[in-house]
């Protein structure tokens, strides 16, 4: 990939700032016309999200405040991969636990992606389940918020009002939406008599 045309090089990396959550490094790095410089790189932990559908073709999220963009929003449930964790597992058990709601199955992996690959990596794995069970009350106290189903055909206005929160909920209802053959919601499938 590296021969291809526009492609960067990369001659190493060197760590910044390091903890659990976020590594910031400097990638000495050369661009296509030749300059070479010191280029900030964020590494973000692998992050899994469960996007729970239920029978009525509604999604388990949390209404919930972030205060880094002071926003009140709806988030699909998930949280980071422990080193040694699979992405699946997370993501099921980061959804019991933030909503008292238990997946049921497998889950079925839909897209993995990199939401801000110009500088920082993030990677975000979305999976899939057709029902869940309650079990309880949420057991994560620090991912407080209202637990609710949340209608897919209401995936559109609420992206036009800016309440769904994050790159991780957007691309996962969208995503899910396009690749069942619908547009917020709204079946496009052919009927045939």
């Amino acid at each position: 990939m590296s021969t291809e045309r526009g492609a960067w090089k990369t001659y190493g990396e060197r760590l910044v700032y390091d903890n659990r959550w976020v590594r910031l490094g400097l990638a000495d790095v050369e661009a296509p016309n030749g300059e070479r410089w010191e280029y900030h790189v964020v590494h973000l932990a692998r992050i899994a999200i469960s996007l729970i559908v239920d029978e009525q073709d509604r999604a388990l999220m949390l209404w919930r405040y972030r205060f880094p963009t002071e926003q009140w929003g709806y988030e699909l449930l998930g949280g980071m991969v422990d080193d040694g964790d699979d992405s699946a597992g997370t993501a099921a058990r980061e959804a019991a636990e933030e909503s008292g709601w238990e997946p049921i199955g497998d889950g079925e992996h839909l897209v993995t992606f990199e939401p801000l690959p110009g500088q920082v990596t993030a990677p975000i794995d979305v999976y899939l389940w057709r029902g869940a069970k309650h079990i309880g009350e949420p057991t994560e106290t620090e991912e407080v918020g209202q637990v609710e189903w949340v209608p897919l055909s209401r995936v559109t206005e609420l992206a036009q009002r800016q309440e769904l929160l994050g790159s991780g909920t957007l691309v996962a209802l969208l995503y899910y939406l396009t690749s069942r053959g619908t547009a917020a919601g709204q079946d496009q499938s052919v009927q045939t008599p």
